[in-house]
């Protein structure tokens, strides 16, 4: 069986490989940690990151070399791969997936399930050859960016998804929503209390607050004059990734003064979505 063009040998590979001609020097080896393979006649041989057809070159210069034979034919079969594409992040199957040879970018995002709902639209995606610079991919629904995007990608690399931005609107609007926002939106107040339908008629207009975390993580409140933004008689105001919006209700005199900690937990089973 001839190996995919590219494939790549990793550490840890279980390997076949035979000499042409030679029976007895055809051995079953495993790749060491190290990126080594040991052969009884030939010693240790660097196999790591090696394609499988350069792999074979360097066996067959190592019989060459030791003058075992002149004019050698290597042939290598990966019997078992210990390295695939690590999918990260929001995806729905993470995990480590076996490629032969190259694939594409959303060959690997679909084989993990696809996109998991809050998944942004920046992928990163690191080589394994070159770690210290990391590819970022923009998903686009734009056909021609969406094809340039599809890169090729390898075993031993990395594809994470990172998370998008989420604005969540609880309390007496017309259903309690997560929001996502996507690399370069904006969401204002007005327009996230319209994507989630609207207030109802025992919201509390004057009472609303968006909690937000301050600059060391911790949640503060920032008072929103609802009833002065639908009068148009105060300036929208702009969200910010993991705000939450509560309009609270008008009925009780202590249901506007929901303690910050029980409508964090509000946000607990909101469905999130794209707008």
């Amino acid at each position: 069986m001839t190996a995919p063009p590219g494939l790549q040998v990793s550490a840890g590979d279980l390997l076949d490989v035979s000499v042409y001609g030679v029976p007895d020097l055809t051995q079953r080896v495993r790749v060491s940690n190290s990126g080594d393979a040991y052969f009884p006649l030939l010693g240790s041989v660097h196999l790591d990151g090696l394609t499988i057809e350069d792999a074979q070159s360097a066996i067959e210069k190592k019989l060459v070399d030791g003058g075992i034979m002149k004019f050698p034919h290597v042939t290598i079969f990966v019997a078992e791969y210990a390295s695939g594409v690590s999918m990260l992040g929001l995806v729905a199957k993470p995990g480590i997936y076996p490629v032969l040879g190259s694939r594409r970018l959303y060959d690997m995002i679909s084989a993990a399930g696809g996109l998991a709902p809050g998944a942004g639209q920046v992928v990163i995606v690191t080589h394994k050859q070159d770690p210290m610079n990391p590819i970022l991919v923009t998903m686009t629904s734009d056909p021609k960016l969406s094809a340039q995007n599809n890169i090729e990608v390898k075993q031993g690399d990395t594809i994470e998804v990172s998370k998008a931005g989420v604005v969540y609107v609880v309390g007496e609007v017309a259903r309690a929503s997560g929001l996502v926002m996507d690399q370069g939106q904006t969401l204002s107040v007005m327009k996230a209390v319209a994507l989630s339908g609207g207030t109802t008629r025992l919201a509390a207009l004057d009472k609303a607050k968006i909690i937000r975390k301050d600059e060391k993580g911790n949640p503060v409140e920032v008072p929103v004059q609802l009833k002065q933004m639908f009068a148009g008689k105060t300036a929208d105001v702009d969200l910010v990734a993991e705000d939450i919006l509560f309009v609270p209700t008008s009925a009780g005199k202590n249901a506007a003064f929901r303690s910050m900690e029980a409508v964090m937990q509000m946000v607990t089973g909101v469905s999130v979505r794209h707008f």
